[in-house]
């Protein structure tokens, strides 16, 4: 603002002023000699390598006792990002949602919390596992601890020219599949929305059915599974819903999508397509498909049981798993597709947050380092690691009252200024 008003000034000046200045010599143009009350602007020439850069330093930043690293992925509800348990020294993953944002979001808020209450009573190895619920109502911050998976069967496939996976590692991948889905409908969970994006896979090539924020859970005394809405991609949705019945058996629709995938991660292509959402549901509702002729026939018969229009017809998950290419072990006759490497080319996906854990045991912050650090959250958690219905329906999109009393203050600790924040409470 100041340099602005004082260039203005300048351009202002009339032509017995203007002697003054020696034009010659660029923005050098006040002399030793020269008379400085004069109010004129007084501008000193630097040259470009006497400019020293020093980036700002990324300094540790914490949720609850969850140390952050850097972020993993970014979806429609919000950001995940890597972090780390300072108590257990596990790496997790927390998702970080604002509560303003998902009010925007049709079914937003239902999903989210229709999420955290299956999660929190299932326990499978091939289900993702949620570990905490934490939340900043200052912020209108809601953040989902879960465990760290180190990529997705979509990132992967998209890493190779072909598409696909060979065939004994997308096997691999469907025997774990198969089951974590058999543990949901014994649950009496339907997921709505498998495909290979919701699919993560952790260092040691365990799969994990993640996303549950469109699933839905049958009542306990219902007859049978009987479904009427469904949100799910359309490219993975079966004949009955495409063609608009009001009513369809919710485990043949996840036995679909299975199929699906499936055929997917085998043949590195779809079995219907369209150039819209129209078209492509004009397409599934005929349930007309090719399979490619490389495919042999053993998982030829599994992908047409599993994709059979009739859904009374259609693979059960018993069916799946007593079929011969299901139970069959698979030689690895071709090279794994590995994780693809990061952007700055780092292939074993490294912990993100070490150089932060470096900066906090080595780094010498100066006094006013952390003057006017908003970015810094010291949340202190709850340690109560109880998740109740009543506190996930009462608190998480509950409007926040505010508190007058609520101020940030500045505490003096190992003779740095931190900000100290009120505690962040734990659902």
């Amino acid at each position: 603002m100041a340099e602005g008003a004082a260039m203005q000034k300048f351009l202002q000046l009339d032509s017995d002023q203007m002697h003054n200045f020696d034009l010659d010599h660029g923005m050098s143009f006040i002399h030793d000699d020269d008379n400085l009350d004069t109010g004129l602007p007084f501008i000193h020439h630097v040259d470009s390598d006497q400019i020293i850069y020093h980036p700002r330093r990324r300094r540790a930043k914490y949720i609850g006792k969850y140390l952050v690293g850097d972020v993993l992925g970014e979806g429609s509800y919000g950001k995940v990002k890597e972090v780390l348990d300072t108590e257990s020294l596990i790496r997790r993953a927390v998702k970080i949602l604002k509560k303003k944002k998902l009010r925007k979001i049709p079914n937003g808020e239902q999903n989210v919390q229709r999420e955290i209450q299956l999660l929190k009573r299932l326990k499978h190895r091939n289900i993702i596992q949620l570990i905490d619920v934490l939340q900043n109502e200052e912020k209108q911050k809601m953040y989902i601890v879960m465990e760290y998976c180190v990529s997705e069967l979509q990132e992967m496939l998209d890493s190779v020219p072909e598409k696909k996976f060979p065939l004994w590692q997308a096997h691999m991948y469907f025997v774990q599949l198969i089951e974590g889905l058999e543990y949901l409908h014994g649950k009496g969970i339907i997921h709505k929305d498998i495909k290979p994006s919701n699919l993560l896979v952790t260092t040691d090539e365990t799969l994990k059915i993640t996303d549950l924020g469109v699933a839905e859970e049958l009542d306990a005394f219902s007859k049978d599974d009987t479904c009427r809405t469904s949100q799910g991609s359309p490219a993975f949705q079966p004949p009955e819903i495409a063609n608009g019945l009001e009513t369809f058996h919710g485990f043949k629709v996840d036995v679909w999508s299975t199929g699906v995938t499936l055929y997917n991660i085998t043949t590195g292509l779809y079995p219907f397509e369209g150039e819209n959402i129209y078209k492509l549901f004009e397409n599934i509702g005929k349930g007309e498909y090719t399979i490619p002729d490389f495919v042999d026939k053993s998982l030829t018969s599994l992908i047409r049981g599993m994709l059979d229009y009739e859904a009374s017809k259609r693979f059960s998950i018993e069916q799946i798993k007593q079929h011969e290419w299901f139970r069959r072990k698979l030689p690895r006759t071709s090279e794994i597709v590995r994780f693809p490497p990061l952007s700055d080319g780092d292939h074993l996906r490294s912990m993100t947050v070490v150089p932060f854990i470096e900066d906090m045991l080595c780094g010498e912050p100066s006094e006013d380092e952390y003057e006017n650090e908003d970015e810094l959250l010291q949340f202190v958690p709850n340690r109560n690691n109880q998740i109740t219905e009543q506190t996930l329906q009462n608190e998480i999109f509950e409007e926040p009252v505010p508190d007058p009393k609520h101020k940030k203050r500045k505490e003096k600790v190992s003779g740095t200024r931190r900000n100290k924040f009120n505690a962040c409470t734990q659902s």
